[in-house]
């Protein structure tokens, strides 16, 4: 019998015995023992929770005691927020892990013996930029080599977060770059005054209020706010520096324009170009060893995983809604600083 089959037959045997103890203990608490129908009934329910919670149990050990994966996968997909919320006014999408839980992802990777490689795949047109940063520096921080992978678009916050991996691989017609920051505000003074809407300013300190959208921006309030977003940009422009070691002034030429991987490559804005098994290739090339890869995902309990259900369906429900009314290439209004 081979070591794969062993470790088959044992998780197989291991995981029917939890979930045998965990049904019969439930039974006989929560079914057996009470005397009406109704207790009973929430009898069973408890009975296949404590079943369900034994299995997961069970099976993160044995994953964990006979796991035959090298190298952990962690995506960052779509707009990069705290939570995971999509923009443009619309709820968390339920399947779109946030910075913390992407950070938490790359954390439990490292901690993983059997993790000696970390592929961060790309998918995304950037975001907030602190989060951003937190997923740089965690992909920075991981003990071993961490490869990014940029699949459709590895742009703006996508691509600060690359600078912190040891190399990036994209496909030919990747779109990659956007090393720029852009900060946006609505600014409906205007409409206000013809709706006889009035701004009163109760404020401690000059610049408080500078931004808001009810009142129109003084010249010292606009040059105020574009030097944060100049100050943003030149920590950008260095990072990027550092990480690809560039020379600043290569960064700073792109002038935040996005370009396909093979001219990303050229500009040596990325290390290499091909499909997913040539940056596996390229992993194995890095630690000697074959690359079978593990994706890793949020950890989240029995309850949040209810409820992302019913959120699920609710939140493509609104999407739906809001695109009706927004139209399909509707975009949200940020008033916040962004890569």
């Amino acid at each position: 019998m081979t070591d794969s089959t062993t470790r088959t037959v044992i998780t197989v045997v291991a995981l029917v015995v939890a979930a045998a103890v965990a049904a019969a203990l439930g039974y006989v608490l929560f079914v057996w023992l009470p005397d009406d129908n109704l207790a009973r009934l929430f009898g069973v329910l408890l009975t296949l929770a404590a079943v369900a919670t034994a299995l997961k149990i069970a099976g993160s050990a044995l994953s964990s005691r006979f796991a035959d994966y090298t190298v952990a996968e962690v995506a960052v997909e779509g707009p990069i927020t705290r939570d995971g919320g999509g923009g443009g006014g619309l709820p968390r999408s339920p399947g779109t892990p946030g910075a913390d839980e992407v950070v938490e992802q790359i954390e439990r990777a490292d901690d993983d013996p059997n993790a000696e490689a970390l592929l961060v795949k790309l998918n995304t047109p950037g975001g907030q930029i602190v989060p951003s940063e937190d997923i740089r520096l965690a992909a920075e921080r991981f003990d071993g080599p961490t490869i990014g992978y940029a699949t459709d678009t590895c742009a703006s916050g996508g691509y600060a977060i690359a600078v912190g991996c040891d190399e990036l691989w994209a496909r030919e017609g990747s779109v990659v770059g956007s090393i720029g920051v852009i900060g946006s505000r609505p600014n409906v003074h205007e409409l206000a005054d013809r709706l006889g809407v009035s701004y009163e300013q109760f404020t401690a300190g000059e610049y408080k209020d500078a931004g808001l959208p009810l009142k129109e921006v003084s010249p010292d309030e606009r040059a105020y706010l574009q030097g944060i977003v100049d100050d943003y940009y030149d920590q950008f422009v260095e990072q990027v520096a550092e990480g690809r070691d560039m020379d600043e002034q290569a960064v700073r030429d792109t002038e935040a324009r996005v370009f396909l991987g093979t001219e990303a490559y050229e500009r040596g804005l990325v290390d290499g170009l091909g499909d997913r098994e040539a940056v596996l290739d390229r992993v194995e090339e890095r630690t000697g060893t074959e690359a079978v890869v593990e994706e890793f995902t949020p950890q989240r309990g029995l309850m949040t995983r209810l409820r992302g259900g019913a959120t699920a369906v609710a939140y493509a429900l609104g999407a739906g809604v809001a695109s009706r009314f927004a139209g399909d290439d509707a975009t949200g209004v940020d008033v916040r600083v962004r890569r």
